[in-house]
């Protein structure tokens, strides 16, 4: 694969992560213009997003499959920037929900599509998968950084309006640079075998998707919630969106070097030691992070992140390793569907949440989910030698 198409495709996975996260960055400032007296009130109309995120996943990764994942990308960065316009439109709460969905359906075809198209040749996916993970990652800092920069100096609206037309200039780019595809991946006649026998496979998927989603929910609350939390912890700073954005982006661009660093690993060493290490690592971080003060709770969160980012690679790894790369596509569309409905129910009950209990008590539920994550990961089968899988 050309570097310009990896590139782009990196630039894709930023893309994908930046645009879900402008509206918890900018939360505030929309619930100020429509009206409302708490952005906690606002936050359970971005809940579609997350669920069409999950949910398409499962129509976009067999369209990546059989129609093919050129034209599937195209459709990404096309429906991104156009529905990123069209948010910047919206006049009122329940607009904004219905165009914050239709992103998130097009959001859904990155992860099935342009991750299994990134890694069908790659020598060491793992490698390619972390520095997919990092570019994804620092499209989450960039969220943090660029929205707030915008929402103080342009408004809220030009903050979903200026990522949506360099979206559609991406994209021209990638239409430019990728070669078309001679057939799509499921016509293919080159194999991969799986290393597992069936019965295996199904319980490495199985537990794989169930930690997905118990993992998912723990991203989702953190990226979608420690702007806000950031901003209680550090009163000083509450009503200065621009340094809040910044020391959030710092927390996530240090955070995504851990995937670069657990990618290399993936590559070296069996799969299952590695993630039971980084999600167990979660638990006494978010445990801090539940009752550090001022700036110890901005260490504590930097501490959480750097786990959290760090076991997102694990499950595009295990994909890579044991499904064959002509249905790829099709099983990450089924896992992420299942995973990231369930998970998006972490953005719908986020604000209630909070509004009911605090931060502090949130972040030790994590902390309790992190703790069964890593008991489901327990359930995994040992991965068979190299020589006998050959």
């Amino acid at each position: 694969m050309r570097r310009s198409v990896t590139l782009l495709l990196n630039i894709a996975h930023a893309i994908d992560h930046l645009f879900l996260l402008i509206f918890a960055t900018a939360v505030g400032a929309i619930a100020t213009d429509f009206g409302l007296a708490r952005w906690e009130d606002l936050m359970p109309y971005g809940a579609g997003a997350f669920l069409l995120f999950g949910l398409g996943s499962l129509p976009a990764g067999k369209l990546g499959d059989q129609w093919g994942r050129r034209q599937m990308m195209l459709v990404f960065f096309l429906g991104m920037g156009a529905s990123a316009l069209l948010i910047s439109l919206t006049q009122g709460p329940w607009q904004l929900a219905a165009a914050l969905t239709l992103m998130g359906a097009f959001a859904s075809i990155y992860h099935p599509v342009g991750i299994p198209m990134l890694v069908q040749r790659a020598e060491k996916p793992g490698a390619a998968i972390g520095v997919n993970g990092l570019s994804g990652n620092l499209g989450i800092a960039a969220a943090a950084i660029v929205t707030g920069f915008l929402v103080q100096h342009a408004g809220w609206r030009a903050a979903f309006a200026v990522p949506g037309i360099a979206c559609f200039v991406v994209g021209a780019l990638f239409w430019w640079r990728t070669p078309h595809e001679t057939e799509p991946p499921a016509q293919r006649t080159r194999k991969t075998a799986p290393a597992l026998p069936p019965g295996q496979l199904t319980r490495v998927l199985l537990v794989m998707t169930l930690a997905s989603a118990s993992g998912g929910l723990i991203f989702n609350l953190t990226t979608n919630g420690n702007g806000q939390m950031l901003g209680e912890r550090l009163m000083a700073l509450a009503h200065d969106p621009s340094t809040l954005g910044l020391l959030l982006g710092a927390v996530y661009a240090v955070a995504s070097v851990a995937q670069v660093i657990v990618g290399r690993l993936i590559d070296r060493y069996p799969l299952k030691p590695i993630w039971l290490v980084v999600v167990l690592a979660q638990a006494p971080m978010l445990a801090a992070a539940a009752v550090a003060p001022g700036w110890w709770a901005w260490l504590a969160l930097l501490g959480s992140m750097v786990f959290i980012f760090g076991a997102i690679p694990f499950t595009d790894a295990t994909i890579v390793r044991f499904v064959d790369d002509r249905m790829r596509s099709r099983v990450a569309g089924v896992r992420l569907a299942v995973s990231l409905a369930i998970s998006s129910a972490a953005v719908w009950a986020l604000g209630p949440a909070v509004k009911a209990a605090g931060f502090a008590t949130l972040f030790a539920v994590m902390a309790g989910v992190a703790l069964f994550t890593a008991a489901l990961l327990t359930l995994l089968p040992a991965e068979p030698r190299k020589e006998t899988a050959a």
